[in-house]
């Protein structure tokens, strides 16, 4: 893109947001300059905590009663937006320039119907009155994608799937027909196949409105198939900026250059991820050096000790490190021999056919009663799992994976017993446990434990790490004395590498990857055999996940755990798991090894999953498979094959019955008419 000539919509100069706090003085963003011009997506990249919220939420003048510009200038059109009257910049905010943010549910109003919440913003911006703005609505609902727009006019937010109300979120900012749209996030908490939808939606308003879009993720995925341009940001400043291109054929910071490393994939499953080793640095700090120094591979005294400068490399590309600075080359002359090379992980030999399988799930079922109205009459069944087989070997890990709302969550709370089963059996090591009583069971819950996706819900906030992770031990009397305790907890923190002086802290002062480290060594604390992970690193950034991933693969290496790992990101499934189980709608649709289903996919729904994630290297030449419309609802499912309404490959059968197994290898079955003999 040849910007050269026109001047950008969206010029922002050396910005600087402060927030004062307790003697102190926080620089959330600290000097960032970048320009967006019409019709360009810029996507700012960085991990939690780096200041890319803050630096969209400075441009909207949006800041909390604390935070203030404290430098810069915000170029909009010519028009310096931190000069503007509050009521200037209203009349900009949601017309000119508008926002979408992550979390749709918590940004919407749940007692007003999601056609009135867009006409609000239509009757504002666009000065419509009666059935125009009705009008408006509908086609805005029509633009956006969904499916009946008289109908949904007069829903509610609960009544809609999260793809529906990241839409309506979209509808909404599009009403004053923004010139930018910022998108915080917008697709953090989608499916793949709901995000494959949003993004391409976004492409497609953007290319039809010559919109500019300045896009804050920190999925690299998100990156390559939406930037123009791409902005890392680290500890409030930016590191580097490039083309898309330039960024993935030769991102030169270190940062960006670890960013890549620690992402999961098949490649890399003999050897540990990449991780950045210790935490962003604090922003109340005053640097004399590089902020990313303390984690850098290749960091030499004159980093802690001089800022680094911005280096122009040429055609868009620019970083902040003073290894591109001529100034410094001399210092830096043999920093690749300083690199050590990382050791490959110890290759277990995972050949064990032989072996029984630690758990056997056979026919499970799972449905709940659907209860309506005052006398909570009973308005029939709800579907959560209706007929799942799957097996687990020791040390072994399989993954379900399957859109929100299949029923992932339900099959694993079903064998932890948290869920009672409508029928079918759940063996492990050969009992079943619907049929042991309420004693064995609790003499046995120590056999399986459960990580859950978010860490901070799971933990008493008034506890301390020490008692969360010895509540176990005590419960089953696993381990003697206090002493004996301690020393214990001691031994998991530092296997799950968290400092001993953290065990008197409580919850609310870690990080999340820390957090999530706690609830690991909370379930290894009883010695289980099998642990059940529901989307244990959905919310950490890459190089967070990449730790956490590392150390579940060295547990199971070490102590011989079994995993069921239950998550809907196929990179992770790729990287960590032995085998893979595909689940739509309650049932098993296709089961295999990791290289059998993810290599070699033969359900149309699994096809679906794999050709809609966001493809970092475009040489794979797959074609976006897009899946139109969204889950079924359990209650009630279709007849026949459950997937056979959002198929591209339907036949006549498929609305008929329900398709049996066919095995297409020992490893690999499917249930699909169009594999049956």
């Amino acid at each position: 893109m040849n910007h050269s000539q026109a001047a950008p919509l969206l010029r922002v100069e050396s910005l600087v947001t402060t927030f004062e706090s307790h003697q102190q003085t926080v620089r959330a963003v600290d000097g960032v300059s970048l320009a967006i011009h019409r019709g360009e997506t810029y996507a700012l990249l960085g991990e939690s905590g780096c200041g890319k919220s803050m630096t969209s939420f400075s441009i909207m003048r949006l800041l909390p009663p604390t935070g203030r510009v404290s430098g810069g200038r915000v170029m909009f059109d010519g028009e310096d937006l931190m000069t503007l009257s509050d009521e200037k910049m209203r009349r900009i905010r949601g017309n000119r320039i508008a926002m979408i943010f992550q979390e749709p549910m918590t940004s919407l109003n749940p007692v007003v119907t999601v056609g009135e919440q867009i006409a609000e913003s239509v009757r504002l911006h666009q000065n419509l009155n009666g059935a125009a703005v009705k009008e408006k609505v509908e086609a805005l609902l029509n633009d956006v994608g969904m499916a009946d727009p008289l109908q949904r006019y007069g829903d509610y937010p609960h009544q809609l799937s999260g793809g529906m109300k990241q839409r309506v979120m979209i509808a909404i900012a599009l009403a004053g027909e923004p010139e930018l749209l910022i998108a915080d996030e917008p697709t953090t908490a989608l499916d793949v196949t709901i995000q494959a939808q949003v993004l391409a939606l976004l492409k497609k308003l953007q290319q039809e409105r010559g919109m500019a879009l300045l896009l804050i993720t920190h999925d690299l995925g998100v990156v390559s198939e939406m930037a123009d341009t791409v902005g890392v940001m680290y500890a409030g400043q930016l590191v580097e900026e490039a083309t898309r291109a330039q960024f993935f054929s030769q991102a030169k910071h270190p940062y960006s250059q670890k960013l890549f490393e620690s992402l999961p994939d098949i490649e890399k499953r003999d050897q540990p991820l990449a991780v950045i080793h210790g935490a962003v640095p604090s922003l109340a700090a005053s640097f004399s050096g590089c902020r990313f120094a303390e984690r850098c591979d290749f960091s030499k005294a004159d980093c802690h000790q001089h800022l680094p400068r911005w280096i122009d490399q040429g055609g868009e590309h620019g970083l902040r490190c003073h290894m591109v600075d001529p100034a410094y080359i001399d210092v830096f002359k043999n920093n690749a021999a300083d690199l050590a090379p990382r050791q490959p992980l110890a290759s277990v030999v995972k050949n064990r056919a032989d072996t029984a399988p630690l758990l056997a799930v056979r026919d499970l079922k799972v449905h709940f009663q659907v209860r309506k109205g005052l006398f909570n009459r009973n308005a029939g069944k709800l579907y959560a799992v209706d007929g799942l087989s799957l097996q687990i070997k020791k040390e072994r890990t399989l993954a379900l994976v399957g859109e929100s709302g299949c029923g992932k969550t339900t099959v694993g709370k079903a064998i932890l017993q948290l869920h009672r089963a409508t029928s079918g059996e759940i063996l492990f090591e050969g009992d079943d446990l619907t049929q042991i009583s309420d004693a064995e069971l609790r003499f046995r819950r120590n056999d399986f434990q459960i990580i859950f996706q978010d860490p901070f819900s799971s933990m008493n906030p008034r506890m301390k790490v020490v008692d969360i992770i010895r509540e176990g031990m005590v419960t089953f009397g696993i381990v003697g004395s206090d002493a004996e305790q301690l020393a214990r907890v001691d031994q998991l923190l530092a296997q799950v590498g968290l400092p001993l002086n953290m065990r008197d802290r409580y919850p609310h002062e870690f990080s999340g990857g820390q957090r999530q480290r706690i609830c690991i060594a909370r379930a290894l604390a009883v010695n289980p055999k099998l642990i059940i992970c529901d989307e244990p690193t959905s919310a950490l950034d890459v190089s967070v996940q990449a730790q956490i991933l590392n150390l579940l693969k060295e547990l199971q290496q070490t102590i011989g755990l079994s995993y069921l790992f239950i998550t809907h990101n196929l990179s992770v499934v790729s990287y960590l798991a032995d085998e893979v189980a595909v689940m739509y709608l309650g049932r098993i649709v296709e089961q295999g090894t990791v290289d059998d289903v993810l290599n070699h996919p033969q359900h149309p729904y699994t096809q679906a999953l794999i050709s809609a994630i966001p493809a970092i290297d475009k040489t794979d030449g797959r074609a976006l498979i897009r899946l139109e419309g969204d889950l079924p609802s359990p209650a009630s499912p279709p007849a026949g094959c459950h997937f056979h309404t959002r198929c591209p490959k339907a036949m006549m059968q498929c609305g008929e019955r329900y398709p049996k197994n066919s095995n297409l290898s020992n490893s690999h079955r499917v249930s699909c008419f169009l594999y049956l003999d």
